[in-house]
């Protein structure tokens, strides 16, 4: 519920924080047993500087805590603290994929 209702946050108010430029989208979110802090993991597309958007996010908690508030307030208990990480698994996954290519290519000229 908090991955989703994040989401439509950071879709309404994330181009305020970060600019139109970039591509912003949570792919997952942990939240501690007692409710008290959310890790929240991003992914950033068009991005040189990727953590710099993760700083300003982190700058800009209390506003996007006090808007997830309001879509989420009355259904659960306790708002936790948002802490955001950068998730770099599909930066990954395709400087794998360029290694791999890279292989395939030596093994194709010899």
């Amino acid at each position: 519920m908090i991955r989703r209702s994040f989401s439509t946050v950071l879709q309404a108010e994330g181009p305020y924080i970060y600019g139109h430029d970039k591509l912003v989208t949570v792919t997952a979110v942990d939240v501690t047993p007692d409710f008290a802090i959310a890790k929240i993991y991003l992914s950033i597309f068009n991005g040189e500087d990727k953590q710099e958007v993760v700083d300003l996010m982190q700058k800009s908690t209390t506003m996007l805590r006090g808007r997830l508030a309001q879509r989420i307030g009355k259904k659960i208990r306790r708002l936790p603290e948002l802490h955001f990480f950068l998730d770099d698994t599909v930066d990954e996954m395709y400087r794998v994929n360029q290694l791999l290519d890279g292989l395939k290519e030596k093994d194709e000229e010899e």
